[in-house]
């Protein structure tokens, strides 16, 4: 059956189905919505689009994706240094954020401890997080998934951390089991610190 759409259209539609959650359905309406913008704001989109992928950046010292280095929660004198919330990638410090039940600073390890994924303890940046605790850290909250990698690489931390005499705690478990934190609500993840306990 012939394509019904000029190439470039297609194009465009092929290049959004690339994006996570963007079906041949989804990109197909969004191919419609960015045909029917005025050009300037199809210009608009062109520069952001450039603009974020020249301009974002890890944090030097949480490794938090930002524009300035160090990043705004990294730079908040109001923050309370002592506190490390461990969170596996950036989307999940948002969440946490988002909640506003956590006033401390962040780590992000870059993943989880996965070995069919190939992603080993050495993959991530745990020896960052170890770095960081000689700074006066006295409490170190595993926010990981509660997922078998989450879980797993909760108690890795754990063991490596437990003998430096710094107090660790694991959110609660207000999170469904095999859920993601990034699609949790507010409430939830607020329950989920307020219940943290020690490992």
């Amino acid at each position: 059956m012939p394509n019904a759409y000029a190439d470039s259209f297609q194009k465009l539609i092929d290049e959004l189905k690339k994006m996570p959650g963007v079906g041949p359905k989804s990109a197909q309406r969004l191919a419609f919505y960015i045909l029917s913008l005025p050009n300037a704001e199809v210009q608009s989109l062109i520069k952001s689009l450039i603009e974020v992928k020249e301009k974002m950046k890890y944090c030097g010292s949480c490794y938090n994706l930002t524009d300035v280095d160090p990043c705004k929660i990294c730079s908040d004198s109001s923050r309370d240094p002592h506190a490390l919330c461990v969170v596996a990638d950036p989307k999940d410090l948002i969440a946490v954020e988002r909640s506003g039940s956590f006033k401390g600073l962040y780590h992000v390890l870059g993943g989880l401890i996965s070995p069919l994924d190939g992603m080993g303890p050495e993959s991530l940046r745990i020896k960052e997080l170890l770095g960081r605790l000689r700074n006066g850290v006295k409490e170190v909250i595993l926010a990981t998934n509660p997922t078998t990698e989450g879980e797993a690489t909760s108690m890795y931390l754990s063991n490596l951390i437990k003998p430096l005499g710094v107090k660790i705690t694991r959110i609660a478990y207000g999170l469904p089991v095999g859920a993601d934190m990034d699609y949790a609500d507010e409430v939830t993840l607020t329950k989920s610190f307020e219940g943290r306990r020690e490992v």
